[in-house]
């Protein structure tokens, strides 16, 4: 596989919210499958573009790519092809006679807030997120949901189920739902529970979040699903204007962020 075409890979991983693992060969002594700067791509879900060497080192290489994902943590592993390990090093059988180091690492998207709404309050949600460093989203088919309100942002402004359903939530992802329409609220945490993103908050009273999460158990919904749920909605500040409340619901996102 060409560099470009793996880059082009990592490129839509990244433009859809998805973090990816860049596995490089580095370094080589003796005979090994690949030369120096062989290169493999593994997504968040395992699937690999490009190849190192194949077979039983690939599969390991897959694995701890895996692993540097989830937490989030660059990493270099070693492998004694049918030599003598020496220390730290996976020993494998084959006929190769060498040692090779492969670095594993993790890249990132740049953090995407995806705001359901386009109100008073998702407009100052939006510019604060877009002031601090979030790509921003908006899905709405009101007409608040403009370019002209919204100029910094990427608009799904069609019809609303269709346009949930095709959006693409990476697990570095986070969703704020401050439409407050039943029926919008509902579709947009069924999906969102399902892709299963960063952070999904439900703006609205404690009373009004349990009745959601009720529903949605009724639906089938695990309890460990719907509790990923954050609602109400940011932190708490007493927070009353629709900016305050906007700085509550991006302070409790950067908090998740940034692992607090």
């Amino acid at each position: 596989m060409k560099d470009s075409q793996l880059f082009d890979q990592l490129n839509r991983l990244l433009k859809a919210g998805k973090s990816a693992a860049l596995c490089l060969l580095i370094s080589k002594r003796g005979y090994g499958p690949r030369e120096v700067g062989a290169k493999m791509l593994v997504d968040e879900d395992g699937n690999a573009m490009g190849t190192i060497g194949g077979s039983e080192m690939e599969r390991i290489i897959v694995e701890e790519a895996l692993k540097a994902i989830r937490e989030g943590k660059h990493r270099s592993i070693s492998f004694a092809l049918g030599v003598e390990p020496r220390e730290g090093m996976i020993p494998l059988k084959s006929e190769c006679g060498g040692e090779v180091e492969v670095f594993i690492d993790v890249i990132k998207p740049d953090p995407r807030l995806i705001i359901i709404g386009s109100g008073h309050i998702a407009k100052p949600l939006a510019d604060l997120a877009h002031m601090v460093g979030f790509e921003v989203i908006i899905v709405d088919d009101a007409p608040t949901a403009t370019r002209e309100r919204f100029p910094y942002a990427e608009i799904r402004s069609g019809p609303f189920e269709q346009e949930i359903s095709r959006l693409e939530v990476g697990s570095n992802d986070y969703v704020a739902i401050v439409h407050g329409e039943t029926q919008y609220e509902l579709t947009a945490l069924r999906t969102m529970l399902r892709r299963r993103p960063a952070y999904i908050g439900l703006l609205g009273s404690r009373h009004k979040v349990e009745r959601r999460r009720a529903r949605l158990r009724e639906e089938g919904f695990s309890e460990e699903e719907v509790n990923r749920i954050r609602g109400p909605i940011g932190i708490e500040i007493g927070a009353e204007t629709p900016e305050e409340i906007a700085v509550s619901i991006l302070a409790e996102i950067i908090k998740v962020r940034r692992g607090g």
